[in-house]
């Protein structure tokens, strides 16, 4: 985790009222200059400053759109600023407000960890393996993909890019026949992988999960040889605190509740859904829902509750009766926002975010590579 100084005292006393104002005040003096983004997980707060919302690779993306912006100003988490900063060009400048904000997910896949494993993996093989992380990794990981022949993948194009994966067409001469096709290593988070390859119709014997602490990953090189998937010991903090009793306590209420949850659940609360997808799968299908259903939704509280603020003709709530936030996302707030505009506007950037050549490079393959994916047909979400 990176350190956050503490904010001057003319930030750290002020009300949030006055923090509003100044930042507004900062904003119109920097005009056009300057792009802020606010992940969904976002409090309210940030949020209503935001120029664009969304998931971490779309802002990526809007950002790099935004050709006129010298900065960008990323309410999100680390990896979210260095998906930015592959992105946008030479000139933009990507800052997030406050260092400490990290994602526990990405940090359980630690670069030194995946290059010491990987030829561990390689050696007790009896097919190719194709590396494959979700898009909530560090640069070094996404970059360490594109090396080795993998791609990334977001919660919305999993199921495509595994199927790309066990074909093996990452291969020099891209060759779909291949015999016996390849394995797939998938960082860092286990539960998006297992739920992926389950929807693709692979049983769970098919699937390890590797824990880089342990001796051959905790499940020994004969397990390695026959797995198909090695799912690597990671997971979201927020949606692995849903859990079955609550799918089951809801499925006990009278209403006529719906289950969405996010394919980072476990799979045994996928299991009990009846909707699974991303991020933006569930705010589309929520409001595109008919006018007095129920809705609960297992994804992060900031998301679930600006749904139920923002759609009153339908019943929603988290699935979980407990406070499931992203607590490290909500590091960003009003004095942070603030004391980064402001200091913007005095001339000094703080909280830059960068990301070296080659491993920009790097990174910027293994997304191109599943950007350049194209499904034959529609493919769900689910």
């Amino acid at each position: 985790m990176l350190l956050q100084p503490p904010l001057p005292p003319e930030y750290a006393d002020r009300t949030d009222a006055e923090l509003r104002e100044r930042i507004r005040a900062a904003r119109q003096k920097l005009g056009r200059r300057v792009v802020v983004l606010g992940h969904h997980y976002q409090q309210d707060d940030v949020i209503q400053f935001a120029d664009f919302t969304g998931d971490s690779l779309k802002l990526s993306q809007l950002a790099a759109e935004q050709t006129q912006a010298e900065y960008i100003v990323f309410c999100g988490v680390h990896f979210m600023a260095e998906s930015a900063d592959i992105l946008t060009s030479d000139r933009q400048q990507v800052i997030l407000p406050d260092l400490t904000a990290g994602c526990s997910m990405a940090d359980m896949a630690h670069i030194d960890q995946v290059e010491a494993v990987w030829p561990v993996l390689e050696k007790h093989s009896d097919l190719p393996i194709t590396p494959i992380t979700y898009v909530n990794s560090s640069a070094d990981v996404k970059a360490f993909v594109g090396r080795h022949d993998g791609a990334c993948c977001t919660s919305s194009n999993a199921k495509l890019v595994l199927e790309w994966a066990l074909q093996g067409a990452a291969a020099a001469d891209h060759s779909l026949g291949r015999a016996g096709g390849h394995k797939v290593l998938f960082l860092p988070d286990q539960h998006l992988g297992r739920n992926t390859a389950y929807a693709l119709g692979w049983p769970l014997e098919s699937m390890v999960v590797y824990n880089p602490n342990q001796p051959f990953g905790g499940v020994g090189p004969e397990a390695l040889h026959a797995a198909r998937f090695i799912l690597w010991k990671g997971h979201c903090s927020v949606h692995q605190l849903f859990k079955v009793d609550q799918c089951d306590a809801i499925r006990a209420r009278p209403e006529p509740y719906n289950i969405i949850v996010h394919p980072e659940c476990t799979w045994e609360v996928c299991q009990r859904a009846d909707y699974v997808g991303s991020t933006e799968y569930i705010i589309k299908t929520v409001r595109e829902a008919p006018a007095g259903t129920y809705w609960a939704i297992g994804t992060e509280l900031h998301l679930v509750n600006r749904l139920a603020t923002t759609l009153p003709d339908k019943h929603v709530r988290s699935l979980a009766g407990m406070q499931c936030l992203c607590s490290t996302m909500y590091r960003i707030d009003l004095k942070h926002l603030c004391w980064a505009l402001e200091n913007l506007v005095a001339g000094r950037v703080v909280n830059r975010i960068t990301v070296d050549d080659e491993t920009k490079h790097w990174s910027r393959v293994a997304l191109e590579r599943m950007l350049a994916l194209r499904p034959a047909q529609p493919v769900s979400a689910r």
